[in-house]
């Protein structure tokens, strides 16, 4: 499966986003879905994921409320629509899949997000 990133860019602060994770070679619609972020200096972390139904959804503390992650299985598709963008959301966001067991195991590129202040 191949995971294509896309939806960032460069935004003010208090800003919206909507990132896209498209896959191509494999349906999406029996996999556990996340999107992850890095920053320069800083650990991955996970910031959203989204069960196969898309009937359960995680956050982290810092984007709850902000943030929110969905699915369309039709189109084979993962969002992160991301609200009230604060500069400390700066960072480089994947989408990556989940295929078995607890491991996310296949990834997409990586889109830019830059939140100016």
């Amino acid at each position: 499966v191949q995971l294509q990133a896309s939806g960032g860019g460069l935004v003010q602060a208090g800003g919206s986003l909507r990132l896209s994770c498209a896959a191509s070679g494999r349906t999406l619609r029996t996999y556990d879905m996340g999107w992850f972020r890095q920053a320069p200096g800083k650990e991955r972390e996970l910031v959203a994921s989204i069960n196969w139904s898309g009937r359960s959804t995680t956050y982290t503390d810092s984007v709850k409320g902000r943030f929110t992650i969905s699915r369309e299985n039709a189109k084979n598709t993962v969002y992160l629509q991301m609200n009230s963008l604060k500069s400390e959301d700066t960072s480089v966001y994947y989408c990556a899949l989940r295929s078995g067991g607890l491991i996310y195991d296949y990834w997409g590129q990586g889109t830019l997000v830059t939140v100016s202040s």
